[in-house]
């Protein structure tokens, strides 16, 4: 029956618009017969193009808050852009291909932004928009993406680094009946010491299963919060070098150096040329890696693997990194206002939560953060919470151009500390660090007296 009263609605429809059209006639007559100028047509709606990056399910879940928009607006309509990575992204936009209108941005490349004028601030727009980022959003977040005491872009998800470990290796209540150190993970607020870890490691190591303990990343982001959490400083007061040979920054690289040299706990340099150590992890043979949320999808999908999630262990006081990302407005938008609108609609707490299914997603929204869109009880990581625990210790680091070349610049160095069969000269090794990172942090500055290369 809703077929033929749509068919039959349809064969009524131009009798019913020539009748309009006639009346509209008669209504546009004066007394003396002149006739008045019909309205203006309707507006064309503005095309706007929002740009995002991730995994299938991602994308998917960013077309599906596109299509709603879409529905409810007339004024604008809003095309999805897609790119497998942020860098992917970056490259096409730095190739000579529009900036999308609204697009996902990674936190690290908002001094890229900023540098190239590329973006607009969205705190006043937001402000007109009557939304309170400032109460329902993560202070971490909001923080990240300021600049010149303006919110460049709105922050959308902020995922700190956290460890992830094999439950059935890292078993932690045999560990307290053994009167191992042991953390308590019912905790409203868990957190255990470099001691813990460390003594994890151990347990999860069983030779004769051919498994090891842990494995850290030698590389400047993976040892962040472990310099950070030790009271030392990842760079220097003005970031124009890392700042790894400092007092605090040395002490704390000391203390993790010693698990991380282990060559019984640890991933051998043959195990990592055969394997990664996120494969190592998948198959059973590694007790903890560090990682962000957006690993949680993949995890699920490896058949016998159970996993939950920790804070970065502690040497003195809370800390970590964090992936953050935000929504950034473009400063050649179509029409400024309607895609601060949108941007209003992709950050809502709906549109939001509809990512945050895919659980990929560790959101800024502090309402989706703790309903169960993002907690998804009933699914690994059981304690899926200690990623919200975590955001509280995330360190807001220097807006670097290029993270990649950092990395590139100091990968070899940073691989020797835990490799070289005899590690004694620390200081020197930190301070070479330190002197190579400035060959991209400053540039421009003269290399420091008496710096040499260092024979490996």
């Amino acid at each position: 029956m809703g077929v033929l009263r749509a068919r039959a609605g349809r064969r009524r429809a131009p009798a019913l618009a020539a009748g309009l059209l006639a009346l509209a006639a008669v209504a546009g007559c004066t007394e003396d017969g002149d006739p008045q100028p019909l309205p203006p047509p309707p507006a064309e709606p503005v095309r706007l193009t929002f740009g995002a990056w991730g995994s299938e399910q991602e994308i998917v879940a960013y077309a599906d808050v596109v299509e709603q928009y879409n529905a409810l607006n007339d004024e604008s309509q809003v095309e999805l852009l897609t790119w497998p990575t942020a860098d992917a992204m970056r490259t096409a936009i730095e190739d000579g291909e529009r900036m999308p209108d609204v697009m996902l941005s990674s936190r690290d490349d908002l001094a890229w932004l900023l540098g190239e004028e590329l973006n607009q601030p969205v705190d006043d727009l937001l402000d007109e928009r009557g939304v309170e980022f400032g109460d329902g959003y993560s202070r971490d977040g909001l923080e990240a993406f300021s600049a010149d005491a303006r919110l460049q872009c709105m922050p959308y998800g902020i995922s700190p680094m956290v460890v992830f470990y094999n439950t059935e290796l890292v078993d932690f209540e045999k560990m307290a009946a053994r009167e191992l150190p042991a953390p308590d993970i019912e905790s409203d607020s868990p957190r255990w010491s470099f001691e813990e870890f460390a003594a994890a490691a151990d347990f999860a190591t069983r030779p004769r299963r051919g498994t090891r303990g842990v494995h850290i990343e030698p590389t400047v982001e993976g040892l962040a919060p472990f310099v950070l959490s030790g009271g030392g400083g990842l760079f220097n007061d003005d970031a124009t070098s890392l700042g790894l040979s400092g007092d605090g920054s040395r002490g704390a690289l000391e203390t993790t150096l010693e698990l991380l040299r282990d060559p019984q706990l640890t991933l051998t340099e043959e195990q990592l040329a055969k394997a990664p150590a996120l494969t190592w992890f998948e198959r059973g043979k590694l007790g903890m890696i560090a990682g962000y949320r957006s690993l949680v999808p993949h995890l699920r999908q490896v058949q016998g693997l159970d996993f939950d999630v920790l804070p970065m262990p502690v040497l003195g006081s809370s800390a970590t990194v964090g992936n953050l990302t935000g929504l950034c407005l473009s400063k050649q938008a179509r029409s400024r206002a309607e895609a601060a609108d949108f941007l209003v609609h992709a950050t809502s707490t709906d549109s939001v939560a509809r990512v945050a299914r895919t659980g990929y997603l560790a959101p800024a929204n502090l309402q989706v953060a703790v309903s169960d869109d993002f907690l998804q009880p009933g699914r690994l990581p059981v304690h899926a919470g200690v990623f919200n625990v975590a955001v509280r210790a995330v360190q807001e680091l220097p807006l670097i151009e290029d993270w990649p070349a950092l990395e590139a610049a100091v990968a070899t160095e940073l691989q020797q500390l835990v490799t070289v069969p005899v590690l004694d000269d620390l200081d020197e090794r930190t301070e070479r660090i330190d002197e190579l990172s400035r060959q991209v942090l400053d540039p421009e500055a003269e290399p420091s007296e008496g710096f040499t290369p260092m024979e490996n």
